[in-house]
């Protein structure tokens, strides 16, 4: 897998991740759609890490300059 995503994505994608799962953990948003946030919060964070988006690619999104 090629890095699509620059430093700034990461750092969004990181707090946003954050946001979602502490929305859950406050019980601010709960039942399916707390649910749903957490996978999404997720992701974000499994993405941020490995810097890689995989729906980039059809749309040929490089934020990696």
């Amino acid at each position: 897998m090629k890095r699509n995503m620059s430093n700034t994505d990461r750092i969004i994608r990181v707090v946003v991740a954050a946001i979602f799962i502490g929305l859950f953990a406050a019980k601010v948003v709960v039942g399916v759609p707390g649910i749903v946030l957490v996978v999404l919060g997720v992701v974000f964070l499994l993405t941020a890490v490995i810097a890689f988006c995989p729906l980039y690619v059809p749309f040929k999104i490089n934020t990696n300059k």
